[in-house]
């Protein structure tokens, strides 16, 4: 099971990555020291500090031209990770 599924690249976390924060969506059964050792032996980072957060699935419907197609997003994990001062995480390194 891999915990860390993505990371965030989303405007405000890219904005509090210069304070060494940083977001990943995690596996939703996944817990604080789990996540904190995955990042850790991931990026060879020291973690500070993580913060979780849970998402449900929201409801969508659609019409088309046959019926109303009626569903729920995905539900997902988001975890916030401060990392320590002068460390940083470089996800675009690999392209």
């Amino acid at each position: 099971m891999d915990i860390l599924k993505q990371p965030l690249i989303t405007e405000k976390i890219s904005a509090m990555n210069e304070r060494g924060v940083y977001g990943f969506i995690v596996e939703k059964t996944a817990k604080k020291p789990e996540i904190k050792h995955a990042v850790e032996k991931t990026f060879g980072v020291k973690v500070v500090s993580i913060r979780t957060i849970r998402y449900a699935g929201k409801h969508k419907s659609r019409y088309t031209k046959a019926k109303v197609v009626s569903g729920f997003t995905n539900a997902f994990k988001k975890a916030i990770v401060q990392v320590a001062d002068g460390e940083v995480i470089d996800f675009y390194g690999e392209i």
